[in-house]
């Protein structure tokens, strides 16, 4: 009995214990099902969750956000020919993580790396095998790139690619800057990279050096915007909103250069550098009359396209660099001797050395030419003259002077980092060898300032690099305008004194510039051998090579117009002396400058007509009477695509490419261009490896050889 009631008792109690667990549950059920109403009535009532309206990202969700990119604005010379433009590259990449599925479920992974790499290798200028290495790596990873050979691609061969439609594969778009023309006023002209952008997250094109650097703002241009409504297939929806903001392109500049000339600098240059080894060189020429700079280079310089040589020439030395100039200093100190009226050229001096406060100064020629007028000191280049000359008009009117010609300022030249230079004057001697240009620092667009005096009786004239600015729609926002710079230093009168001395520097008998006369062409010149300071202090460098060498050059010497301005650092004399060297470069540019100035009405260059869907019959008869050479590629005869656009403008003498369908059979490069390389690669998938300086001087792939997309070609370019 007992038993029994122990029994009911514990089954009372389990009962009780099963009540109070399935009440406790019923409980828990309500108040979960309880949050669970209030979360879903407060989210439904306020449409938020953790501070995010679901409204907003739920129209998020079906909204696409398109950024139109801006294109940068093009850089051409004063022709219309293209010296920097926007060039968009791409980097393909493969996914292989095999999470990576799309809203449809299906693989946005390689799926099949075989058959990839079979693919990828008809475009890449890699083999099938060498794709599949990257494809297959030893470590898991998320995604692989093809090393060099995936980069740099065209649009061209982006839009093969995708035809392909492999899952996994996809593209970084990368912006870029292509300088077609290599070596070509590259200090001047600048450079522009891609930098990353943290508030766009996203890389554009800033320029760094050069006119890319101090017109950044004008190039830039401004991103639009796309915002559209789609479905789950990403197609827009019909009757959406849509929220349109184009894309503003950035400002072309065309600038003062010449091609013709630049081109031709850039060669001699080149010739120069490598026979001599200078520490440096510069080379300017200007339209004295407007301050229009036509070419400017340097030595060291660099490559924008390839980078080759920047590491080691990222100064601008035209206007970063100051040095002492020498005797073409003297056409300065002479204008003021001559225009304050202490000029008597019948007025005989000592020359050979002169003593200042206890120092001598002498001439280049120690011993000197005896007892001279000073109606010979300039053509002889003698310093004692000069320092004789500047006692006379006394320190006061030649500082006057140096003022007036604005030694010691900056330009305002539109390059970055011009650097004002600076004037020793305190003492006597330091007065006079000012005179005849040391004891003084001036950069090259200083002096290029000063003597746009020659051709202005007297005004000076602002050297300008831009010829006009316009939209990238064409018109002109910004034209031309000469900036006369003070009032005239010197009189008519006066300018006609320094052109006649000038003239008598080419004089075999007693000028210093005879290496540079040209027959009987109309030219008047000064030279200079400028010391250099030591740079450890203390005096000036010793030795034959220890100079700044230079000259000065005007046309016509009767109405000066043109002007050609030279130096050569520390060069290796070997087999002549430095006016050798300089007229290597002086004579063939002078000439061409000649025949600029005879037909300067003549226009050398020609717009390029569209090409495309004609015969080759038909182009090469077009071509050939606007003076252009038409380069097939191709086996077939319509041409479905040219190398340069219609409307764009190339050189009389330059070649146009076009391609038409078949085969591809690889052309004799040797002499080709920069230029013509990138037309023909961007009407291939021939991927080119292009190194050195100039024009082709050999290929990696014989004349004659079948070309499949894909294939690389290595190019050698020698000056």
């Amino acid at each position: 009995m007992k038993k029994n009631s122990n029994l009911k008792l514990q089954k009372s109690k389990a009962h009780g214990y099963r009540f109070t667990v399935g009440r406790f549950l019923q409980m828990a059920v309500a108040l979960v099902f309880l949050v669970f109403t209030a979360r879903f009535l407060y989210i439904g009532i306020s449409k938020t969750v953790n501070g995010q309206n679901l409204s907003q990202r739920t129209k998020q969700l079906y909204k696409r956000n398109q950024v139109i990119k801006a294109t940068r604005g093009t850089i051409y010379d004063r022709n219309g020919l293209t010296i920097a433009e926007d060039s968009h590259l791409y980097t393909v990449y493969a996914i292989l993580d095999k999470t990576s599925i799309n809203y449809k479920n299906k693989p946005e992974y390689v799926v099949n790396k075989t058959k990839t790499a079979e693919k990828l290798a008809q475009v890449l200028p890699l083999s099938a095998e060498k794709i599949y290495q990257y494809l297959t790596p030893k470590k898991k990873v998320f995604q692989v790139q093809f090393g060099t050979g995936g980069s740099g691609l065209t649009l061209r061969q982006k839009k093969k690619i995708e035809a392909m439609k492999l899952p996994g594969i996809k593209f970084l778009e990368t912006p870029s800057r292509l300088y077609p023309n290599g070596v070509f006023a590259s200090h001047t002209v600048g450079l522009a990279q891609p930098i990353w952008n943290k508030k766009t997250n996203a890389q554009n094109l800033v320029g760094t050096m050069g006119i890319e650097a101090y017109f950044n703002k004008t190039l830039t241009g401004t991103d639009g915007y796309r915002i559209s409504s789609v479905d789950a297939s990403e197609y827009q929806l019909p009757n959406s909103n849509q929220v349109y903001k184009p894309a503003k392109n950035g400002n072309n500049l065309y600038l003062t250069l010449d091609s013709q000339l630049q081109s031709l600098l850039e060669t001699r240059l080149s010739e120069v550098q490598k026979t001599y080894r200078p520490t440096s060189i510069t080379a300017t020429v200007e339209d004295m009359k407007t301050g229009k700079i036509l070419a400017a280079s340097q030595r060291p310089t660099f490559n924008p396209q390839t980078m080759k040589g920047l590491t080691k020439s990222y100064r601008d030395i035209l206007v970063q660099d100051t040095y002492e100039p020498g005797s073409v200093f003297k056409i300065l100190s002479f204008a003021a001797v001559v225009n304050s009226g202490n000029y008597n050229p019948n007025e005989y001096y000592r020359s050979g050395s002169v003593n200042i406060a206890g120092s001598t100064i002498h001439d280049w020629l120690t011993s000197g030419w005896g007892t001279i007028p000073f109606s010979q000191a300039f053509e002889r280049s003698s310093n004692t003259g000069f320092v004789k000359l500047e006692q006379k008009m006394g320190a006061k009117t030649w500082k006057k002077y140096l003022r007036k010609f604005r030694i010691g300022e900056k330009t305002g030249v539109s390059l970055p980092g011009e650097q004002p230079g600076m004037i020793s004057f305190k003492t006597p001697v330091d007065q006079a060898i000012t005179a005849f240009g040391q004891g003084v620092t001036v950069n090259v667009m200083q002096m290029m300032q000063a003597y746009s005096s020659l051709a202005n009786n007297g005004q000076m004239v602002k050297p300008q690099l831009v010829n006009k600015i316009t939209d990238s729609d064409g018109n002109t926002i910004q034209g031309y305008q000469i900036k006369k710079v003070g009032t005239p230093v010197y009189s008519a009168k006066t300018r006609k004194v320094i052109v006649a001395n000038m003239r008598k520097v080419l004089n075999k008998q007693s000028g210093t510039g005879s290496a540079y006369k040209m027959g009987n062409a109309d030219i008047a010149v000064k030279t200079g051998t400028a010391q250099i300071a030591n740079p450890k202090g203390g005096g000036y460098l010793k030795g034959d090579s220890n100079y700044i060498f230079s000259v000065v050059g005007i046309y016509p010497a009767s109405k000066p117009r043109y002007c050609i301005y030279l130096t050569i650092k520390q060069p290796h004399l070997i087999g002549g002396g430095a006016e050798k060297i300089l007229a290597s470069i002086f004579k063939p540019m002078m000439q061409r400058i000649i025949s600029i100035a005879k037909n300067d009405d003549v226009s050398t260059t020609v717009k390029v007509p569209n090409l495309k869907a004609k015969t080759v019959a038909q182009a090469e008869s077009q071509t050939k009477q606007l003076g252009l050479n038409l380069v097939k590629i191709g086996s077939g005869d319509r041409i479905s695509n040219q190398g340069v656009k219609s409307g764009e403008k190339l050189e009389s003498g330059s070649k146009i490419f076009v391609n038409t369908s078949g085969k591809i059979i690889c052309p004799d490069m040797t002499g080709w261009t920069y230029s013509d390389l990138h037309q023909f690669a961007s009407l291939t998938d021939i991927k080119l490896s292009i190194k050195g300086t100039g024009t082709v001087a050999s290929q990696s792939v014989a004349k004659g050889t079948e070309l499949k997309a894909g294939r690389k070609l290595n190019i050698k370019l020698k000056e």
